[in-house]
């Protein structure tokens, strides 16, 4: 398994959905866990690093994200 490079400040889509509805997260901090904050309704949380990677869809950078 090839470990994905994540880096503070970049932004995600996970696979599904948060409970708001939303499925773009910012990265706010990384390490064994990381943690991770809901653009849409701002909650943020701390998931392992491993079941965090198997659910990314693909990072986004910030241009690509539509407003």
């Amino acid at each position: 398994m090839q470990i994905i490079p994540l880096r503070q400040n970049d932004r995600i889509q996970l696979k599904k959905p948060h409970p708001c509805g939303g499925n773009i997260f910012l990265i706010l901090r990384v390490g064994s866990d990381v943690r991770i904050k809901c653009e849409t309704c701002g909650r943020d949380m701390t998931l392992d690093r491993l079941k965090l990677e198997k659910s990314i869809r693909r990072t986004l950078n910030s241009s690509s994200i539509d407003t």
